[in-house]
């Protein structure tokens, strides 16, 4: 009995002949338990993606940086990592408290290579590992259900060229992200955003998209 497999994805690969092929790799490739090599990648990723499932049951996906090993595993089962202050809509983490199941995927494209998870996610602000974390409000355990190699081939090589300045750092005050400096957004935000936003300029919606488009770090 398969594992990853159910009707549809049987069917495609009846189709086209890779039924043996498929279990080949399920065999070989997938695990139940995060063992060494994969502890070891997983923790020095700066960078994943994170899919949940909202209230309609559409799937949605998210990109979660920090700096490398803020992914944490603590066990051969568990997994853990913090939720950073975003634009507020807590879309991933009301997701999983709603429905558990998630993936994610870690990615090196320097030295293509990815590694999906599956799981189901817990989310706390509680969580007694939390203040490990520096700027952490909520914190994601996942139980791992399975996790699986894929195939390089199809990454693109890229060059690590420098981590964002928005990465929380103990001791440090994290940057105002730029789009809170954003005129229109001033009567939502925090009264502290309020007067950092102040102390550093209040700026129209066109002035935060033309960085975008230069890839000013400021963005």
């Amino acid at each position: 009995m398969s594992r990853l497999y159910r009707a549809p994805h049987r069917a495609l690969q009846d189709r086209f002949r890779t039924r043996a092929l498929a279990d080949r790799i399920e065999t070989v490739a997938a695990a139940t338990v995060i063992e060494d090599e994969s502890r070891a990648f997983i923790e020095s990723r700066d960078l994943f993606f994170l899919s949940t499932i909202d209230p309609d049951g559409r799937p949605t996906v998210s990109h979660k940086g920090g700096a490398p090993g803020f992914v944490r595993v603590l066990d051969d089962r568990t997994l853990a990592f913090p939720n950073y202050d975003g634009n507020g809509m807590y879309l991933s983490m009301g997701n999983a408290r709603l429905n558990p199941q998630v993936g994610l995927l870690f990615i090196d494209f320097e030295r293509p290579h990815r590694l999906r998870v599956q799981g189901r996610a817990s989310v706390s602000a509680d969580d007694p590992l939390i203040h490990e974390w520096p700027g952490a409000d909520l914190l994601v355990r996942v139980a791992v259900e399975d996790l699986w190699q894929n195939c390089p081939r199809y990454i693109h090589r890229y060059r690590r060229v420098a981590a964002s300045p928005y990465v929380p750092v103990a001791g440090a005050e994290a940057p105002l992200a730029g789009w809170k400096r954003i005129d229109g957004m001033q009567d939502v935000l925090s009264d502290a955003d309020q007067r950092r936003a102040e102390d550093e300029g209040v700026i129209s919606e066109q002035a935060w998209t033309d960085q975008i488009r230069r890839g000013d770090p400021r963005a």
